[in-house]
């Protein structure tokens, strides 16, 4: 990196500018088949103004900037492949106030969704985008983040009101409003959510907060086919039930959650896990109909109101990574994801299913079936997962879930790892975003490489 910028950047950030290889390597993360690539420097920055110093510095001498939070994202969209600066907003996290009449909350974009909820435990509100991991609030607003509470509380698209975003040459844009609606002009924040770093960082975000609800109940619903599992989610939402979680496990799945969890100790077929949030005689009528819906499709679920007993479920479902590791020892985890139509999602998943065991592989299945999203976690042997098989495995998930009429991912993003289906999902609509991309950051300098490269899956 030209040594101007190094020494300019040591005058403003003294020790907080890391340049030794072992922090570097800490700030990138690339899936598999992509080169791992650290930035030339990581500058932690505090303040939106100290982010603008470093973009007007960096659009000065053309360095490429790739802003990263947690970390925890899973298609290298932190990967740093012309290698520049990471933009390193962890330390940006701080909660400017909350509006409980407004039911919002005014963020750094380094607060995480545990520190968020844990700030508002006694307010009777909080923050329901759950991605498993302790996510960032600008990281999430940037990879348009979901997870198990989404299919009734939606993504980071429905849950970001209004955010502060520094542009690629220093100006700061404020989009959004904290209006409940707004008809003036385009909605920059839709553009904005979900643009992985490539279009402005994030400085300052307004999220939507929700009731705690008056009652919730959890539940375990066993099937005897993964087939039956998905049609009891397509009735039972057909029918309007507000269900707040459910989460599908395949058999595989179950095994390495009982081995992890022994106190979960599930039969071994498929489940669902469920949580239902409302008040009392509401949650109590659609675990009725639900059961009802289950029944009809061999279900059977087993409730319960114990504040405990929920929170060992979802604890074992967040640490299903670790589980399937364990079960699977010595072997490491790809994951990936795709998100179809609810109406294909069981033949989707049976095509899967069927391809995993037709190509000898080791891939327990989770998902939010609610939402048509499922993942997929390969376990694989040392170097197996950039093999031809492997990635010719990748390619025929990625190819099935289009045919259906979804996406090739519902939650992880493009980063690296997916840009070459971009072309194939997008079509003509994707000049329109290189279009935007190139208006937005001429000299291609915001996490460059990314989303707009111009890869097609035939040219891999």
């Amino acid at each position: 990196m030209n040594a101007l910028v190094v020494e300019k950047l040591r005058l403003l950030f003294g020790e907080r500018l890391r340049l030794e290889n072992s922090i570097r390597q800490q700030f990138c993360q690339a899936p598999p088949g992509i080169e791992l690539s650290p930035p030339d420097a990581v500058i932690t920055v505090r303040s939106e103004e100290e982010i603008i110093q470093v973009v007007r510095l960096c659009h000065e001498h053309g360095v490429a900037m790739i802003p990263a939070g947690a970390r925890s994202s899973l298609e290298g969209q932190i990967n740093a492949p012309r290698g520049g600066v990471c933009v390193d907003c962890s330390e940006m996290n701080a909660i400017l106030s909350i509006n409980a009449m407004d039911m919002t909350a005014t963020v750094q974009p380094g607060v995480t969704r545990e520190q968020l909820n844990s700030y508002l435990r006694d307010t009777g509100l909080f923050f329901s985008v759950d991605p498993g991991a302790n996510a960032s609030m600008g990281g999430m607003a940037a990879t348009r983040a979901s997870g198990t509470n989404s299919v009734r509380y939606g993504t980071m698209a429905a849950n970001v009101k209004a955010a502060r975003w520094v542009m690629a040459d220093g100006a700061v844009a404020q989009i959004g409003c904290r209006a409940p609606k707004s008809a003036m002009g385009l909605d920059l924040l839709a553009i904005a959510v979900g643009s992985e770093g490539t279009l402005g960082i994030f400085s300052e975000l307004e999220v939507r907060l929700h009731p705690v609800p008056d009652t919730i109940v959890a539940g375990v619903c066993s099937f005897d086919s993964v087939d039956n599992a998905v049609q009891t989610v397509a009735t039972a939402l057909g029918q309007g039930l507000s269900i707040a979680r459910i989460e599908l496990l395949d058999v595989n799945a179950v095994r390495a959650c009982n081995a992890y969890s022994p106190a979960l100790d599930l039969p071994e077929v498929p489940h669902l896990f469920l949580e239902f949030h409302g008040d009392k005689s509401t949650v109590a009528s659609n675990v009725e109909i639900f059961t009802d819906c289950a029944h009809e499709f061999g279900g059977q679920l087993k409730i319960s109101q114990r504040v405990e007993e929920r929170t060992a479920l979802w604890k074992a479902r967040h640490d299903a990574w670790w589980a399937f590791h364990a079960f699977y020892n010595g072997r490491k985890g790809l994951a990936t994801d795709v998100c179809v139509p609810l109406s294909s999602l069981s033949a989707c998943i049976s095509a899967t299913a069927a391809d995993i065991i037709a190509s000898g592989l080791d891939a327990p299945l989770i998902g939010h079936v609610g939402d048509g999203n499922f993942h997929l976690l390969i376990m694989l042997q040392e170097g197996q997962d950039e093999s031809v098989e492997i990635q010719a495995f990748l390619s025929r998930l990625s190819s099935r879930a289009l045919s259906f009429g979804g996406t090739v991912s519902g939650e992880h993003g493009v980063g690296q790892g997916k840009v070459k289906w971009m072309s194939a999902q997008h079509g003509t609509a994707l000049p329109i975003m290189r279009a935007i991309k190139k208006a937005l950051d001429p000299a291609n300098i915001l996490n460059p490489g990314k989303m707009y490269h111009p890869l097609t899956v035939d040219a891999l």
